[in-house]
């Protein structure tokens, strides 16, 4: 009996796969005859071969990015890919003269460095277990009521998640939390409370710094590389304009939370959190080791944060800092062969995909056939604005936040009339507001699988920090700009 079972089983889960593949193929044919309508529509007939190749890709990444039929990183991977070898071809690329090794520096790109850095300085902090004090401060700081409790959570979640990725944040809360998320006579109004806060603080903190997100990073780049640049955006200036955000937004978060789900009066019982971290003590350190190898991260931490706070007043390049964490940790030990194999470069490859796709727009004139087929649009500034900030909430909630950024902001920052800085902080912004589905953003799809909450639940968040965000982004930005 057993034996069948486990054969049916294994039979289910070929077929599953086979119908995943299939399914697959056809999501990747149906995005390539897409792009091929879209880009038989559009084209214009002055157009150039680069151009209507570089329409064509802009318009399958899109496809392939909204219906994931392969991995967002290896859209990216595809896209330097497609480029080098299409417009590198002599008889395509024969009156352009198109530099197409400049499709493949984009992974030297300063963004793509500074990204590294913070990976780095993430994984050093959860080697040495900084990330689990931070979350321990929280839970004794903040545990004599559940209001506060969840406030401190959040908060901790939102701090960790300015320079640690939102899903390893996300991950590692809910590792910690979940004894106390699964009590059978707990509050569970409190647990649910937490469910849905720590993917919001996780997803709204990423607002805080350049580091928090991809998006941020690659709106400040594309900023800094504006031909008429008017406005830089550093470490420092992009705090200016997304911690207040990321803090007004989860206070506003936190009172609904509390209002829809308000929890027991009393203290919170925490004697269940962390114990099997503690457990699970790293043998091959003695304590005074392991305090010296924090104290070591903490040293390097502050100094790279430090110099990309003040990059305004020494000569060290933003991207030069990064190499700080990713020398010293790696020379100290803190960092091993197999940590650096285990860092997300699958976002990194995304990215520097996606800085290699605007710039083939840029460098094919793509971009100036679409200023010039604008040029008669009339329509007010801050209604544009709007538009734009809502549209990147709503196709962040359908794909990748990356990718939405990726796309929209070398398309928004063209539009006549309007501030092309504005639009792109705007943008970069909104898309970390889109918090409506389980699949929105990672950190909202760990939590509903702890199956602690429906689908449906996520809709208070996704609609309050979905509608909210953007004005509060828009009015905030429109303030400081």
């Amino acid at each position: 009996m057993a034996d069948s079972r486990r054969a049916s089983g294994l039979q289910l889960s070929r077929m599953k796969r086979i119908v995943e593949n299939q399914t697959r193929a056809i999501y990747f044919l149906s995005s390539i005859l897409l792009a091929l309508l879209f880009t038989y529509i559009l084209r214009e007939p002055d157009f150039t071969t680069p151009q209507v190749y570089v329409l064509f890709l802009l318009f399958f990444a899109i496809f392939l990015w909204v219906s994931e039929a392969i991995p967002p990183f290896a859209v990216g991977i595809m896209i330097v890919g497609f480029l080098v070898f299409f417009l590198g071809n002599p008889v395509v690329n024969a009156d352009e003269n198109i530099e197409v090794i400049a499709f493949v520096h984009t992974w030297s790109d300063s963004v793509i460095w500074l990204l590294l850095g913070g990976f780095f300085l993430a994984e050093g902090m959860k080697k040495t277990k900084l990330d689990q004090e931070l979350f321990k401060i929280s839970s004794g700081r903040f545990k004599g009521s559940g209001q506060l409790f969840l406030l401190g959570q959040m908060l901790a979640t939102a701090i960790a998640s300015m320079f640690i990725s939102n899903t390893a944040t996300t991950a590692m809360m809910f590792a910690a939390m979940m004894p106390l998320l699964q009590q059978e006579q707990g509050d569970r109004n409190l647990a649910k409370a937490l469910t849905l806060g720590i993917p919001g603080a996780a997803a709204i903190g990423g607002m805080g710094t350049i580091i928090g997100s991809p998006t941020n990073a690659i709106a400040a780049d594309l900023i800094n590389n504006l031909p008429n640049l008017q406005y830089e955006i550093g470490f420092l200036e992009w705090i200016y304009f997304g911690l207040p955000v990321a803090i007004v937004l989860i206070l506003l978060f936190w009172a609904v939370l509390l209002r829809k789900y308000p929890p027991m009066d009393g203290p919170v019982n925490t004697d269940g959190l962390f114990q099997e971290e503690n457990k699970e003590e790293d043998e091959d350190y003695s304590p005074r080791e392991e305090d010296l190898r924090r104290r070591i991260v903490l040293i390097i931490l502050g100094t790279t944060v430090l110099l990309w706070l003040t990059d305004k007043l020494h000569p060290i390049p933003v991207a030069a800092v990064s190499g700080i964490p990713i020398i010293g940790l790696t020379m100290l030990g803190i960092i091993t062969n197999e940590d650096v194999r285990k860092l997300p470069w699958d976002t990194l490859m995304l990215v520097a995909g996606g800085l290699s796709l605007g710039l083939a727009i840029q460098e094919t004139g793509l971009s100036l056939q679409f200023v010039d087929a604008i040029k008669g649009f009339n329509a007010n500034t801050l209604l544009l604005i709007i538009i734009f900030a809502f549209s990147s909430v709503f196709f962040s909630n359908i794909m990748s936040n990356t990718a939405t950024v990726t796309i929209m902001v070398p398309a928004a920052i063209l539009l006549p009339g309007v501030d092309p800085v504005v639009l792109a902080l705007v943008i970069g912004l909104c898309a970390s507001c889109a918090l409506f589905l389980p699949v929105s953003t990672p950190p909202n799809a760990i939590a509903y699988s702890t199956g602690l909450i429906r689908q449906a639940e996520f809709r208070l968040g996704g609609l309050l920090i979905g509608l909210g965000g953007p004005v509060l982004i828009v009015l905030w930005v429109l303030l400081l700009m």
